[in-house]
């Protein structure tokens, strides 16, 4: 017997690692703040006023999602921005973003039609 490997479990798993580390508004900075520049977890740590440890744990949450890659060298762990490109999330977006944009310009029409209706009486 062969078994079908879900793809949808495996998509939804990455859309909610990926979602849950973009979930905070922290770690949303600390991929703006690495987006201008490589830094150590103790320069962000200090960038965002926090301990090192805290700063580790939002750290891990976005290296597990893929959007952050860390390397120690010595003592000092500096973290970069991951390779993925998070196109998932962006086809998962814009698949909403479709079906809402449909919804209003149906809203809008049944808006257009109940002001016709009124102009009439």
């Amino acid at each position: 017997m062969r078994y079908k490997l879900n793809q949808m479990v495996q998509y939804s798993s990455l859309l909610d690692t990926s979602f849950a580390a973009l979930s905070d508004a922290t770690r949303r900075a600390v991929l703006e703040q690495l987006g201008r520049s490589d830094a150590s977890i103790t320069d962000l740590a200090d960038r965002f006023h926090m301990t090192l440890t805290g700063m580790k744990k939002h750290v891990s949450v976005l290296e597990k999602a893929g959007l952050v890659t860390t390397e120690k060298v010595g003592r000092v762990r500096t973290c970069r921005l991951g390779r993925r490109a998070m196109a998932e999330e962006a086809a998962w977006i814009a698949q909403y973003r479709h079906m809402w944009a449909e919804r209003f310009d149906a809203l809008e029409d049944i808006v257009e039609e109940l002001k016709q209706k009124e102009k009439t009486k």
